[in-house]
């Protein structure tokens, strides 16, 4: 199975490309800086980098939804898939490359939070069938229940 979820920030605002041809296609390239769990200068090595940069490509809706609501400094919650691959440089070298091909991409903070993401919506995702807010919210970040859900259904009273 190859599967990753990733929380982190962004470390600039994606790069947006749409592919050529009858129908282009919008390809969006972001780097997150995922922090290193536990592991914060634990040999006393304080140039030892405490966060990981990972980059990330989404494809269609997805790549359209970070031109349009992604900025440098939001934290973001991404799930997909780890692609790797390799290309000869101008040198003749041999590149070897690890991207995360995204699934599903999610405002990790509310609204009034996020470093940096001025304009920005609330939380939300946007996974394969488009952006889903998720109903109204009750002003907190917290989304209301619907009407019609059983309240025996749920794991709290």
């Amino acid at each position: 199975m190859n599967r990753v979820i990733l929380m982190g920030r962004l470390v600039r605002d994606p790069e947006i490309r749409y592919s050529q041809g009858e129908n282009s296609l919008a390809i969006a390239r972001y780097t997150l800086a995922v922090d290193r769990r536990g592991r914060r200068n634990q040999q006393g090595d304080s140039n030892q980098p405490t966060a990981d940069f990972i980059r990330c490509v989404a494809f269609a809706q997805r790549a359209e939804f970070a031109e349009k609501y992604m900025h440098q400094g939001m934290r973001m919650l991404v799930s997909g898939s780890i692609q790797t691959g390799s290309y000869q440089n101008k040198d003749g070298q041999t590149v070897y490359t690890t991207d995360i091909i995204v699934d599903d991409q999610e405002f990790a903070d509310s609204k009034g939070q996020g470093g940096g993401n001025s304009g920005s919506t609330g939380s939300g995702s946007f996974g394969n069938s488009g952006f889903t807010g998720g109903g109204s919210s009750i002003g907190d970040g917290f989304m209301n229940i619907p009407d019609g859900v059983e309240d025996e259904g749920l794991p709290f009273n």
